[in-house]
């Protein structure tokens, strides 16, 4: 049996300490719960740091069987639940008013992307996404238009504080599959919990507007699921290991986004996707015709 180093006790035990400081700080402004938000990531990245990493940039699951048994929930999920409803609001909804919903959604999550990109000392992609969330809120109403797209302002970064983490230097850690959310790692969990602090909307927004929002998410997650439905399916449900198949994408398309940072075989599945069929993601390496050598 290995027992666990005095010092990284010591650690673990410090980093809860700092985690109860944080939270014990009451968020009376936007200013507090900035300095609340920044304390704990603070803790996270010294815990994510302390966290042991493998030695090689392959998988890292040692939690696989519990998390088989959670793709499994989130997959009777998808099927009962999820992908019907998806379908039905595909269907009940008009594609413009999709469309609407999505870029409301988007926009939203815009002031947060800011908040990350200056923790990322990225002041660049800060003021863009500034300047794209000014005009798309004021001239597109909202952010229902794109008419930031159309004077040609680069387009949102996009980014979280899973990716602020990796900047500051924590490791990836463990793979994990969430309840419900599915994919992620011990950083990018890390990185969720802190996400629902960083966006200054929530503190400026009131409860009726603040609704809008989440259910401006909600309906871009629907449409999201059934534009990509038959990709999404063909992994899920038509694969032989749908839990190993939706990991390797994962871990490929993070490591890509956040800047090849995982070995040099490493390629962003989903980069020139002209075409999201699950044809043109899943191609059999089988399909080539083998010329045989002793055929003359």
């Amino acid at each position: 049996m290995t027992l666990i180093p005095d010092r990284f006790m010591r650690d673990i035990s410090g980093i809860c300490r700092l985690v109860d400081i944080a939270l014990s700080i009451k968020v009376s402004s936007l200013s507090s719960a900035l300095v609340r938000a920044l304390l704990v990531g603070m803790a996270l990245v010294l815990s994510a740091c302390a966290a042991p990493e493998s030695a090689s940039r392959d998988v890292f699951d040692p939690f696989e069987a519990e998390n088989r048994r959670m793709h499994e929930f989130n997959r009777d999920f998808d099927r009962a639940l999820l992908r019907p409803v998806a379908r039905g609001y595909a269907a009940a909804v008009p594609d413009d008013i999709e469309t609407g919903v999505i870029r409301f959604a988007e926009n939203l999550s815009l002031p947060g992307d800011v908040v990350n990109n200056v923790l990322q000392l990225n002041m660049r992609a800060a003021f863009q996404d500034t300047a794209r969330f000014v005009v798309n809120t004021t001239v597109g109403l909202g952010g229902f238009f794109d008419p930031a797209s159309e004077m040609g302002l680069p387009a949102a970064s996009d980014t979280d504080f899973g990716q602020t983490l990796h900047v500051w230097g924590a490791r990836e850690g463990a793979y994990i599959e969430l309840p419900l959310l599915g994919p992620s790692t011990t950083r990018d969990t890390y990185g969720l919990f802190f996400d629902l602090f960083t966006n200054p909307l929530r503190y400026v927004l009131e409860s009726p507007e603040r609704r809008a929002g989440t259910a401006a998410g909600v309906g871009s997650g629907l449409s999201r699921r059934e534009k990509f439905s038959d990709t999404i399916d063909q992994i899920l449900y038509e694969s032989a290991d749908s839990y190993a198949l939706s990991r390797s994408i994962f871990l490929q398309n993070r490591r890509f986004r956040l800047g090849g940072t995982g070995s040099d075989t490493y390629t962003d599945p989903y980069d020139g996707m002209g075409d999201t069929s699950a044809s043109a993601v899943l191609e059999n390496p089988y399909s080539a015709v083998l010329e045989d050598p002793y055929d003359e």
